[in-house]
């Protein structure tokens, strides 16, 4: 498999020819990132609304706010993690694949 086919590059998560970094741009170029990002935003504006909350004494909408912000938060980054580990694993694949070389190790 050559790693120019167009037909790959359009399913390929990792962008080959704007960066010299194995996965940078991952983030934005792989769109089911996307519930990740949207969770962690999720998590980090709800904490901050939490606190908000509990300082200014309202303990139990505070508490329940803390609670999604740590729920969110950690969703979004495991989702995140999730597809991190299926680019790497593309990755491996490709190398199996195409080249005689086992593929580098991540720069991200």
């Amino acid at each position: 498999m050559d790693y120019l086919n167009t037909d790959y590059l359009k399913t390929d998560p990792v962008d080959h020819h704007r960066t010299t970094r194995k996965h940078a741009g991952e983030t934005l170029k792989n769109g089911s990132n996307a519930p990740g990002l949207v969770a962690v935003a999720i998590g980090v504006i709800t904490l901050i609304v939490g606190l908000y909350l509990l300082a200014t004494g309202d303990a139990i909408a505070g508490t329940v706010a803390v609670v999604v912000a740590l729920v969110a938060g950690t969703g979004g980054l495991g989702w995140l993690a999730f597809t991190h580990r299926r680019v790497r694993q593309a990755e491996q694949r490709l190398y199996a694949e195409a080249f005689d070389q086992p593929a580098p190790p991540p720069t991200s």
